[in-house]
């Protein structure tokens, strides 16, 4: 196979992974208000659908750590694609385990261990630097502060609506939980989205159709947003369950404050160029709201098996990846 189909494969990997990223994380958008009946499943996909396109549109800081601030582009050409093409298909086979089992891991996470883990097959440069300042520190505090703000801004609704009718509260915040999913799907699209324009980015700087350091094709930025928007309407149910009822079953209010909590989450890390897991800072800010009423209240049978496949994600991905490499590796040479 020459470089330039090569590339078209590794394009339409990258998309295939941008689909299954959708629909794996669609439940981080959307579970909460589906769960609280603020939004009727479908109408939810459609609009963080929209959103997810909206927000890939807007930046691509997190696009370029991706593509440029985990690895060193590959050279040598067509094994210099194969290192990508490895890194795509570790990340791609973690989101379907952790889809079918139904935990909410790591969609970006995923996509990084696979690139360490290719490259590191390969004997190629990692940039550790880089991955412990832009992956490692957000992987840990990211969840830290989702889980505080969400408490806090919990435990300040409560306050302030303590006196309110419980009912017309309730139908309040269904409305809120609409623009609350509004934006967290916005959120989605300026992380998740703009991962795939760094890969397929990195793709096209191996295989020299693009130069290091150039902006990202508009073409790359509008097929890698339609890609995740597609897999977002198709819709993760099973991911959705354990996030909108297992962890703790959500009211409205809670819901909303768990949204809008990690929306502010995402779009400030955006905003820095740092790859989050949508899914660590959803999932950190409903176990915050849920340890307002009790801390029994939030299923921490539940949340362990999630953390545990938090911390597994990465190595895990980066085996998957090593081994596919491997095996590209010898069918190519």
């Amino acid at each position: 196979m020459g470089p330039t189909a090569l590339v078209v494969v590794i394009v339409v990997t990258a998309l295939a992974f941008d689909f299954t990223n959708g629909f794996h994380d669609s439940a981080n958008a959307i579970a909460t208000s589906i769960s609280t009946k603020a939004l009727t499943p479908r109408v939810a996909l459609a609009m963080a659908a929209v959103f997810n396109v909206v927000g890939a549109l807007i930046s691509t800081k997190v696009a370029k750590t991706v593509g440029g601030g985990i690895i060193d582009p590959p050279s040598g050409g067509t094994s210099g694609l194969i290192v990508v093409l490895a890194a795509l298909g570790g990340a791609i086979a973690w989101n379907l385990l952790t889809w079918y089992f139904g935990l909410p891991s790591s969609s970006s996470h995923a996509l990084i261990g696979g690139l360490v883990g290719a490259a590191l097959a390969a004997s190629r440069s990692v940039k550790w630097q880089g991955v412990f300042d832009k992956v490692i520190v957000p992987m840990i505090v990211s969840p830290i502060v989702g889980f505080g703000l969400a408490y806090a801004v919990m435990v300040g609704v409560l306050w302030i609506f303590r006196r309110s009718n419980v009912v017309r509260v309730n139908r309040g915040f269904r409305w809120a939980q609409i623009v609350s999913a509004a934006v967290m799907s916005f959120g989605h699209g300026t992380q998740d989205a703009q991962k795939t324009m760094g890969v397929i980015a990195l793709c096209l700087v191996v295989s020299g159709h693009l130069g290091a350091g150039a902006d990202i094709p508009l073409w790359v930025i509008l097929s890698s947003a339609a890609a995740i928007a597609a897999g977002t309407y198709s819709g993760g149910w099973r991911i959705m369950r354990t996030i909108g009822r297992r962890i703790y079953p959500l009211t409205p209010a809670s819901g909303f404050a768990a949204q809008s909590v990690a929306s502010a989450v995402l779009l400030g890390t955006a905003g820095l160029g740092l790859p989050v897991s949508t899914t660590h800072v959803v999932t950190s800010s409903v176990m915050g709201v849920g340890a307002t009423q009790r801390f029994s209240a939030v299923r921490w049978s539940v949340a362990g098996n999630i953390i545990f496949a938090w911390v597994l994600t990465i190595p895990a991905a980066a085996a998957v990846s090593a081994l596919i490499w491997a095996v590209l590796h010898a069918v190519t040479s």
